[in-house]
């Protein structure tokens, strides 16, 4: 379920500018999403089991939407509310790209079913605290794109991808995600939030796997964030440095996002503490010298520096001394866009690598 869900965050993270979700690609996923959950079940009448959207045509359909296969698609319509003749069977309704305002406490009153909700691109700056009261089994929340400047109220504790990408919203409060055990895809980019915001305890109890507070105004790197992070990302903000504390609670991080700030310096040990590190982005940022530390990340093989102000490479800062030491190889080391003086630096320095293609150094050019 964990491959399954990261999947689907990899095909819809980047929406900037907005841009329509495809439903029917959601649907395919969603079908083997449905298979997965069965196939964990322990109840051996459900062995050969296969759900078939195919074999659930919905009969009633609000005016001017598309129904089938217990989806609801009323996108471009123009709407201004949620219409109130949902069949109670739905399981995915898509009202993306309209001018709905609010959200009523009645919107979604005996959609039991319901399994996605895409209000993606919509004008919404009120949800009724009990709007989410009857949707026990929803698991997919998209509402980036609309003007809410808190999160809603009392969202329902099973969701599993949660995105608010692109609102108002500046604080993260304690209790916005209280007994959301299950959220592991949050995604709260382009919203103005500081790290002042986010208060002490907001994220406590999650089991959150992917993060992403990009486009924000954060100076530094959270210190409250989920610890089961696996990925984080933090780009576009105005984090200066990077300090050891900064990630002692995410020792299981795989992907690190922190392109596009103004680091300037990586505090020696910072890095120690992230060790299963796969992929590290810290390009575009002011770095006089390559981060130390990186030498140790044995499963480290990626690491974006290009667009910094690097201006020398020593032959030991990728590579530890010991070549039994590093139990994966670089397949990706970028420099480009730094003063370094690519002749100068020693061969040895990429003894660690998988093939000359996995390192970009190019020219340096003044802007």
């Amino acid at each position: 379920m964990r491959v399954l869900l990261l999947f689907l965050v990899l095909l819809l993270c980047h929406a900037k500018p907005y841009k329509p979700i495809n439903i029917m690609e959601l649907m395919k996923i969603h079908d083997i999403m449905q298979q997965d959950r069965d196939d964990d079940d322990d109840n051996d009448d459900n062995d050969d089991y296969v759900y078939n959207f195919k074999d659930n045509f919905i009969s009633d359909c609000p005016f001017g939407c598309q129904c089938s296969r217990r989806v609801v698609q009323c996108s471009d319509l123009g709407l201004t509310s949620v219409p109130s003749d949902i069949p109670v069977d739905t399981l995915m309704i898509d009202l993306q790209n309209n001018d709905i305002t609010q959200i009523k406490e009645n919107d979604f009153k005996g959609l039991n079913n319901l399994y996605a909700l895409f209000l993606v691109n919509n004008r919404i700056s009120k949800i009724h605290p009990k709007a989410f009261k009857n949707t026990k089994k929803l698991q997919l929340l998209y509402l980036s794109y609309n003007l809410l400047t808190q999160i809603p109220e009392s969202l329902p504790k099973n969701i599993l991808e949660l995105r608010l990408h692109d609102n108002k919203i500046t604080k993260i409060q304690k209790e916005a995600f209280k007994g959301m055990q299950s959220l592991h895809v949050l995604e709260m980019s382009a919203n103005p939030i500081a790290n002042s915001g986010i208060e002490l305890g907001a994220f406590n109890d999650m089991a959150t796997l992917y993060l992403r507070i990009a486009e924000a105004k954060l100076t530094q790197v959270p210190k409250d964030l989920p610890s089961s992070l696996t990925e984080l990302h933090l780009d576009y903000n105005t984090i200066a440095k990077v300090e050891v504390e900064d990630f002692i609670r995410y020792k299981n991080l795989l992907r690190l996002g922190l392109g596009y700030n103004q680091i300037k310096f990586v505090e020696n040990g910072s890095l120690a503490n992230i060790p299963k590190i796969r992929e590290m982005h810290l390009d575009n940022n002011r770095l006089k010298r390559v981060p130390p530390g990186l030498n140790t990340l044995k499963y480290l093989q990626v690491v974006y520096l290009h667009g910094n102000s690097i201006n020398s490479v020593g032959v030991n800062d990728f590579c530890p001394t010991r070549a039994k030491a590093k139990k994966a190889l670089y397949t990706g080391i970028s420099l480009f866009a730094n003063p370094v003086k690519y002749w100068e630096i020693q061969p040895p320095t990429f003894r660690c690598i998988s093939g000359h293609r996995a390192v970009q150094l190019g020219n340096f050019r003044k802007k």
